[in-house]
């Protein structure tokens, strides 16, 4: 599937400009490989990601698993010595899949994405059992995690109540300006 896209703009200009970094930086020392938490559940590591987008392998990189499976946990971009902010890139590479409707292939990752986003813009923060709630809804797997659940809750992870936080008008207001494009 080819995005339609002003003619002479490669796949690594798009990303460039979508995610406001310079892909180019990379020069595959692997630093956000090795130090991924999750590389191992992943088709291609993040320096095989960014290599393929170098390449110009659109419908590979946007049709990976590896996107959707990327935890968010900055250790790729803590670690790599060009300032490559690979987290906020998967993040790119997983709104332009949406966008360009590319089937994904971890088919439950988006709504744990949704319900996670859901949970922040009603509490402005996240609030763990309202989103497990929300997402078990949307996937229909309500005993799948049960056990690890109940352990969880026995141990004080997983509050009954959400937590009060102050400002969460303007994270509604963040919210509302994304959905505008702002």
């Amino acid at each position: 599937m080819e995005a339609i896209r002003p003619k002479g703009i490669s796949f690594l200009e798009e990303v460039n400009r979508s995610g406001k970094q310079i892909i180019q930086h990379c020069y595959q020392c692997q630093k956000c490989s090795v130090g991924c938490p999750v590389a191992y559940a992943m088709d291609y590591s993040p320096n095989q990601l960014i290599r393929m987008i170098q390449y110009g392998m659109k419908d590979e990189v946007l049709a990976s698993s590896t996107i959707w499976l990327c935890a968010s946990c900055e250790t790729c971009t803590t670690r790599c010595p060009n300032e490559v902010d690979v987290a906020q890139l998967m993040d790119t590479l997983r709104q332009m899949a949406l966008k360009k409707g590319i089937p994904v292939k971890e088919r439950d990752i988006p709504e744990f994405h949704k319900a996670f986003l859901t949970s922040v813009k009603m509490g402005g923060r996240v609030y763990e059992l309202g989103m497990m709630g929300i997402y078990k809804l949307k996937t229909r797997t309500f005993f799948k995690d049960m056990q690890l659940g109940r352990d969880m809750f026995n141990r004080g992870k997983i509050n009954i109540l959400p937590h009060r936080i102050r400002g969460r008008k303007e994270i509604k207001d963040i919210f509302k300006n994304a959905k505008r494009g702002r």
